[in-house]
């Protein structure tokens, strides 16, 4: 399990085993090689979505020029009643297409 420091929540968020091997299947191009962009997207994002498909979750993103030619990295994490905060999944997109704008860097 990795913990993950997010500024935006005041806590941490947990990668599980589990769900990092989800990421790695699914988005072969994110992960291993942008865990540091991972972090940095919760640590310090451009924008945090409320997200359109569960209420309970928000999609933490951050644009980065230097990966393929500039995209963005979005990291959908759930948000328990419990107070526990973990990484659902994470992907690479040219643009945002989903969730209401919660918070902007100005």
């Amino acid at each position: 399990m990795t913990r993950f420091t997010c500024p935006y929540l005041d806590t941490e968020v947990e990668l599980s085993a589990e769900r990092e091997r989800h990421i790695q299947e699914r988005h072969p191009d994110l992960l291993p090689a942008y865990r540091d962009q991972l972090r940095q997207a919760l640590a310090d994002p451009d924008q945090v979505r409320v997200s359109a498909r569960l209420g309970n979750a928000r999609l933490f993103s951050r644009w980065f020029g230097n990966i393929r030619g500039g995209k963005h990295l979005a990291v959908v994490v759930l948000s328990e009643p419990s107070g526990r905060h973990w990484v659902v999944t994470a992907y690479l997109a040219r643009k945002l297409a989903e969730g209401v704008a919660e918070w902007k860097r100005n």
